[in-house]
């Protein structure tokens, strides 16, 4: 398996670039950068490419309604070609509360939306003149909703290759199997592998039946929570992904949207899933937090010692896992905490 990290909305990039350098020599695959409605992640990534030789960079994640879907695709090509071919474009839907209420933007058809991108990205990496018909895209502008002065245009650039890798964020049945179709790779939002076949098994199989053998295997990656070593507080520890888990499951969208909430229930947690929303909307946010599962937290992530870390690191390849995105908890040195998960691989 692959390793990779994530830098979160609040992180400073060029405060933590010695040791993200550290952890490139270390061994980390990859960086992933996140953008909500914070800083852009854009920005930083050519910051990174500036600093950095080997490492992979990446967006985690734009959402594809603030950007057009060309504006997307020359961002990426841009990104690749400042870091040698080293960027990955991720994207997702986010939602309606930052789409419409950050951007303006009206938030409709997600999954078709993210297909559609993807395909006008691909085209555009391409070069080929940019013509699309699609249920979300449509490009050039029709006649009727514009000037009637648009034409297909194509890249001006060249850019450094016209494959650059997609991730999709996925989490509902119709995204996920759309996700193992046509992208490169797919970011999950929660994952314990022993729950991965009932949460999205079914989805994950039909996509792949469909997917183009020349896209190669699907790189799935999923974010994990790291500690390693003998008596370990593993509840304190993993005391911020509960909160973590809580916020997303309980309070991220309304009542009647929510796509994480949902998610929590196809894994199989129903009953929890309803008592972490009840109260965390109701402004109970520690008593959510009490109410996520033990076991979601203890097989969801890789905090104890080093023979159950190797345990669970076969459980999530078992899996289908093929990168772990980790966050380092507990104080410990992420440059041997990398080098010790790389011995127990």
């Amino acid at each position: 398996m692959d390793l990779s990290m994530t830098l979160d909305y609040t992180q400073d990039v060029t405060a933590r670039l010695p040791e993200l350098r550290d952890l490139e020599t270390a061994g980390v695959d990859a960086l992933w950068v996140q953008e909500g409605y914070s800083f852009d992640a854009v920005s930083a990534i050519g910051f990174l490419a500036a600093h950095t030789e080997r490492i992979r960079l990446g967006t985690a994640i734009l959402n594809v309604y603030s950007r057009s879907p060309a504006l997307l695709a020359m961002t990426a090509a841009g990104c690749d070609h400042l870091s040698g071919g080293r960027f990955a474009l991720g994207l997702g839907a986010s939602g309606p509360q930052v789409v419409e209420g950050f951007h303006g933007v009206e938030y409709r058809r997600p999954t078709a939306r993210i297909r559609e991108t993807i395909d006008v990205c691909r085209m555009v990496w391409r070069r080929e003149p940019l013509r699309y018909e699609g249920r979300s895209v449509v490009v050039p502008l029709p006649p009727d909703q514009g000037t009637g002065q648009g034409r297909p245009l194509k890249l001006v650039n060249r850019p450094a290759r016209p494959d650059i890798p997609v991730y999709w964020a996925a989490l509902g049945d119709l995204s996920v199997a759309a996700a193992a179709e046509v992208a490169d790779g797919w970011l999950p939002f929660f994952f314990v592998p022993e729950r991965a076949g009932q949460a999205f098994g079914e989805a994950l199989g039909r996509g792949t039946r469909l997917r183009d053998p020349a896209l190669g295997r699907l790189d799935v990656v999923a974010s994990v929570h790291v500690a390693i070593g003998e008596g370990l507080d593993a509840e304190a520890l993993l005391r911020p992904a509960r909160s973590h888990i809580a916020l997303y499951a309980g309070g991220m969208g309304s009542r009647q949207s929510n796509f994480y909430n949902t998610l929590a229930r196809r894994m199989g947690w129903e009953k929890e899933a309803g008592e972490m929303q009840d109260l965390f909307l109701a402004g109970k946010r520690a008593e959510a937090a009490a109410a996520v599962p033990s076991d979601w937290l203890a097989l969801g992530n890789l905090v104890g010692p080093e023979g159950w870390v190797a345990e669970r690191l076969a459980a999530f390849a078992e899996a289908g896992v093929t990168t772990l995105d980790i966050t380092v908890v507990g104080g410990a040195d992420p440059v041997r905490t990398v080098e010790t998960l790389r011995r127990l691989m």
